[in-house]
């Protein structure tokens, strides 16, 4: 398998050729992408060969946290083992384009990685008891922070007798994404969905239990690669059947990751950007407010609560806009907080380290 066939560009030609330039051991490290996670086990392709890998002790070190830590869909500099059997260890991670992530479920501090240089986050809803306007904000949010493209896949779609109303309800609180219903089974959108990753483009699947994602997988693929199983008939529950996440490469060239549903995807990290996509048609309202910093309660002037009030803007989603944005200020607190942390860490090393160089100078 060639590297083009995974992926590779002239952006990772470049950020190769820097890290060779910056760094004399890199003479026996070969690129690879991370194509399989499963329990902490990483499975990364070469032009050559796939290898288990794990992360070298230097880039464990040198890690300020889990985001500077390989996961699905990234290229790393690896150091194959010596004798063809064995763990790889990788050195380095090259720039990424993206990176979709979430807050850990059960957590308001630790984060999980879920895929790097992504183009398009493909976000599945299933057209029955999975369908949740409010999921999609939250999802749509988590994507557009990622860097990629969000589309949103409304799945099930022969299964559902107001699948056109769901999709023009979906492109209402989705401004500028394109929303697509899809059946897996009688293979409706399914080309629209592959059109949207044209060769060397990655897409991720972002979405909870029993919506359809690895059975989509498979029609993209015409092949039962994934193992799926009924949704269960209690309450429409999914049933977790994928238990990994990995890359894909399809026959016409594109790439796809799948991996297993989330029932929670909080926002993880101060990047305002998707919640400003998310909402754009909140924001374009917020311009209209009296006061720049009007928080759409009780101040005169609102033009975000007088479109509530007229119709043009539903409570619920100014409910949601208003939950998310209270989020996104917590973490703001936390990275700042983190950052004070570290600051004064870094003020205490230097402390300690002042009084060890003078003994030196004077030869103690």
């Amino acid at each position: 398998m060639s590297l083009e066939t995974l992926g590779w560009g002239p952006d990772l030609d470049l950020a190769l050729s820097s890290f060779v330039s910056q760094s004399s051991s890199s003479a026996s490290l070969v690129p690879g992408r991370v194509v399989r996670q499963q329990r902490g086990l990483l499975t990364v392709q070469t032009a050559g060969s796939a290898f288990l890998a794990r992360a070298a002790g230097r880039l464990l070190h040198q890690a300020q946290g889990v985001e500077a830590l390989p996961t699905v869909g990234d290229w790393v500099l690896l150091q194959p083992p010596a004798s063809g059997d064995g763990e790889a260890l990788m050195h380095a991670v090259l720039p990424r384009r993206s990176l979709l992530k979430r807050r850990e479920a059960g957590s308001e501090h630790d984060g999980q990685l879920i895929a790097a240089n992504v183009d398009v986050v493909f976000l599945v809803v299933g057209l029955d008891g999975n369908f949740n306007p409010r999921r999609i904000e939250r999802s749509l949010t988590v994507a557009w922070n990622s860097g990629a493209t969000p589309v949103v896949l409304l799945t099930k779609a022969d299964l559902a007798d107001d699948a056109a109303e769901r999709v023009l309800e979906v492109e209402a609180l989705a401004p500028g994404v394109d929303v697509l219903a899809v059946s897996a089974r009688t293979g409706l959108g399914v080309e629209d969905v592959r059109a949207r990753l044209p060769a060397g483009r990655t897409g991720a699947l972002l979405g909870s239990s029993g919506v359809g994602k690895s059975t989509l997988t498979n029609r993209l693929l015409d092949a039962a690669r994934l193992a799926t199983q009924p949704v269960s008939a209690e309450g429409d529950r999914g049933r977790h059947t994928t238990t990994h996440r990995e890359l894909f490469v399809l026959e016409h060239g594109g790439l796809i990751i799948d991996g297993p549903g989330m029932r929670e995807v909080g926002l993880w990290g101060d990047d305002d950007e998707g919640l400003a996509h998310a909402f754009a048609d909140v924001l374009a309202l917020a311009t209209g407010c009296r006061f720049n910093d009007c928080g759409h309660q009780n101040e005169p002037g609102c033009a975000v609560r007088a479109a509530v009030e007229d119709g043009t803007l539903s409570q619920e989603r100014r409910a949601s806009f208003e939950k998310l944005q209270r989020e996104q200020a917590f973490l703001h607190r936390q990275t700042d907080a983190a950052a004070q942390r570290e600051h004064k860490r870094m003020e205490r090393n230097r402390s300690k380290e002042g009084p060890a160089r003078a003994r030196l100078k004077r030869g103690e």
